[in-house]
Parts: C-alpha cells; sequence; structure tokens
C-alpha cells in the first residue's frame, strides 16, 4: 500500500523538515495525546471530541509538535482495528487541518491508518514497530515528511516485558535501528526523513533503560533521536512512587538528561512542566 504525498495540515505549522534541522542547544518538544480508553497514564487520554482541544492547548503550552495516537502500547496491550484506530484519530487531524500551529504526528504500526492520517495532513508517522508489523507499512512510509523508527523488544506489545533480554543492549538496539535505515533506504526512502527511538520501556527492563539513556549521546550518531521517557515504569522503580501521577520529577530529569546527550525530540505528556525544564536548562548551556 503506497500513500499520496501528504499536504500541509495548516499554514500556521512550520514544515518538520525545517523544524527538525534548525540548530538549538535543547530538543523539540512533542505533547502526547491519547485518543485510547486504556493508555497507561490517564492524564494522557482523551475522547475524540476532547483530543483537539488538548492539542490546541499544548501547543498553547509550549509543544512544538504533537503526536496523536489511537491504539495503546503499554505493556500487556492488545491490538485493536484499523477501523477503530480511524474512527478514534480520523475525527481529531479533521477537526485540526486549517487551525493546528504546530505539525502533528500519527503514532501507528497500520499503513491503512498512517495514509489516512497522512492524507489529512499528518507531518509525522511514529511507528512503534520501525515499519515490519504492517507489511504495507514500508510503502506507505514513502509519504510521510519524516519517520520515527522505534526499536521494539519482543514480539508485540502484549508479550515485549516477558524477561527481555540482551547481551549488549546498546549495541543492540543501534545495530537493529541502523537495519531499518538501511532497509528504508532500500525500499526507496530518504534516510535523512528519519528519527530514531531508542524503545525506553518496550521490550527492556530497568538496567536497559538506564544504559540506554547514559549512552543516548552514541545513539544521536545515527541520526536525530526521540527519547520517550514520560512517566513511565521505571522511573517509577528508581523513585519508588505510587504509579504513573507522581513521575512528573522523574520524567523532567529524564529530558534535561536527554538534551544533555544531544537528543533532537523528548516526547512528553507534561508539556508546559518540560518546556519551562528545558528552558532553564537552555539558560545554564548558553551561559559564558
Amino acid at each position: 500500500m503506497s500513500c499520496s504525498k501528504a499536504p500541509r495540515l495548516s499554514r500556521k505549522a512550520p514544515d518538520i523538515r525545517g523544524l527538525l534541522a534548525a540548530p538549538r542547544r535543547i530538543p523539540l518538544v512533542m505533547g502526547i495525546v491519547n485518543v485510547t480508553p486504556d493508555s497507561f497514564y490517564a492524564g494522557s487520554r482523551f475522547s475524540p471530541q476532547a483530543a483537539a482541544d488538548e492539542v490546541l492547548r499544548q501547543a498553547e503550552a509550549g509543544a512544538d509538535l504533537v503526536d496523536i495516537g489511537g491504539q495503546s502500547t503499554r505493556p500487556g496491550s492488545d491490538p485493536v482495528p484499523a477501523e477503530e484506530e480511524l474512527r478514534r484519530v480520523a475525527p481529531v487531524f479533521a477537526a485540526l487541518a486549517g487551525k493546528s500551529p504546530v505539525p502533528l504526528s500519527i503514532d501507528t504500526d497500520k499503513a491503512r491508518v498512517a495514509c489516512e492520517c497522512l492524507a489529512a495532513g499528518a507531518a509525522l508517522l511514529n511507528d512503534v514497530s520501525a515499519l515490519r508489523a504492517d507489511p504495507d507499512m514500508m510503502a506507505a512510509a514513502q509519504a510521510a515528511p519524516a519517520v520515527v523508527l522505534m526499536h521494539r523488544g519482543g514480539d508485540s506489545p502484549k508479550t515485549m516485558q516477558e524477561s527481555p533480554r540482551y547481551g549488549d543492549v546498546l549495541a543492540e538496539v543501534k545495530a537493529f535501528l541502523a537495519g531499518r535505515r538501511d532497509a528504508f533506504a532500500a525500499a526507496g526512502g530518504d534516510p535523512t526523513r528519519l528519527l530514531y527511538d531508542p524503545g525506553i520501556g518496550f521490550g527492556k527492563d530497568l538496567g536497559h533503560n538506564l544504559s540506554l539513556l547514559k549512552h543516548l549521546d552514541e545513539l544521536c550518531a545515527l541520526g536525530p533521536v526521540v527519547l520517550g521517557a514520560s512517566r513511565k515504569s521505571f522511573l517509577g522503580k528508581v523513585t519508588v512512587d505510587g504509579g504513573p501521577q507522581d513521575r512528573l520529577e522523574g520524567s523532567l530529569a529524564a529530558a534535561c538528561w536527554a538534551a544533555m546527550q544531544g537528543a533532537a525530540v523528548v516526547r512528553v505528556h507534561d508539556v508546559a512542566a518540560t518546556r519551562r525544564a528545558l528552558a532553564a536548562l537552555d539558560a545554564v548551556l548558553g551561559a559564558a
């Protein structure tokens, strides 16, 4: 399945490629809007009607782009049919046509969903399977102005946290992402359109997640890196909290560390707080 080239969602929204290429000391902030009933953090769950308003609210709070998803990929989750995923996300893109001041991303591993959302103006395709879950996704991704390839251990979100094992997690994740880059190029894609996500919390235990964070700069050698650590369970294991609602401070620490390691994008639930934390870090980095 191939898609037609994606149109610009809004004249207000900056071009995603230009946004990613612009020099900066701190990462872009990608907000999260889940049009799902079962995402792991309740604060990110929205109905289709409320999701469009939330995108605009996050843009006002300082998001540089917003990732919209219609299927939970939390550990243990089950997939939903493409029809249901589209029922959730298509109205959001339709409601934002001509209104969003920031580029929008579609978080999906299904080619049909990707094509319809790209046709509706999505500027970025974020696939947690790195274009592997759907045999048509590699072709569909050619229409996306930018594509995020993520590493996920295991076969699916349902089973990915069942005893994840690596010999060298950093080397294996880096090799996987490089291999997916090469596959994208072999299919006719331009690898300069790619971003790379190490997949924190996707088929990895606490030690794996911390090691990937510690050595994030080595992954940046591949190209622009997206870091999604916001409110994830590994932070709770470090800080001994009561659940996702208690992980703001750990999430901000992870975002600032990612910035210092050279990440291009941080994917977060708490846009305003992250923007303030990164602004403070930017001031320090820019001091004489």
